[in-house]
């Protein structure tokens, strides 16, 4: 994906984050007033017991734990000599902690409540922007310097994000398209915040690379 197009998409989606924001702030309706109904105390039985324990293995602790591996990794690259990577990998350090503050300087703008009585609001979801944030870093980071491994880890990013979002919707703390906005505004940071940070991949032949 050239430059340009990174930019473009990064603020396509970001305006599609804020859009979604705008249109939920209100009362619940259609597919989250839906699966309000459908899941209502779902989280009291045996689903949510298991929502609850992916809930508590895939949320804030992961970027927390990625953070601190990133750090230890750069100050040992950076030992080394290699200065170079160890420069990319405190940059992806940087995008980690910009795609995770979405949800910390976004949730008090929209003021969402959520299903039920829990603290902090609802829109988007930290839990999913903590995933998916873990997510974004470590396949820009493997893009960058472990390219054979980039497959692997997009899909395994993919699966945690949509593992965490279906156990936030079970354990009725928050609505659908809280988990979406997450989505949304991890992705539009990433793609915009890459292309500042200067860790969009390498072009070849003309044709930005694939990965």
């Amino acid at each position: 994906m050239t430059v340009r197009r990174s930019l473009v998409l990064g603020v396509v989606l970001l305006a599609a984050f804020v859009a979604l924001g705008v249109f939920v702030s209100g009362s619940p309706g259609g597919l989250d007033a839906l699966l309000g109904e459908l899941l209502q105390d779902r989280w009291r039985g045996p689903a949510g017991v298991v929502a609850e324990v992916v809930s508590a293995v895939l949320g804030p602790v992961l970027p927390v734990l990625f953070a601190v591996a990133l750090a230890i990794g750069a100050l040992v690259l950076w030992r080394r000599g290699d200065t170079d990577r160890a420069g990319i990998v405190l940059r992806v350090l940087l995008l980690l902690g910009l795609c995770r503050a979405t949800s910390w300087l976004a949730k008090p703008v929209f003021a969402r409540e959520r299903p039920r009585v829990y603290p902090d609001f609802s829109y988007p979801s930290g839990h999913v922007v903590s995933v998916a944030s873990t997510g974004v870093a470590a396949v820009v980071l493997c893009t960058l310097l472990a390219a054979h491994l980039v497959a692997v880890v997009t899909r395994v990013a993919v699966v945690a994000t949509l593992l965490c979002a279906a156990s936030r919707v079970v354990l009725d703390v928050h609505w659908l398209t809280d988990t979406v906005g997450a989505v949304l505004a991890v992705s539009g940071i990433a793609l915009l915040s890459a292309v500042a940070l200067r860790l969009s991949p390498p072009v070849r032949r003309g044709v930005a690379s694939s990965a």
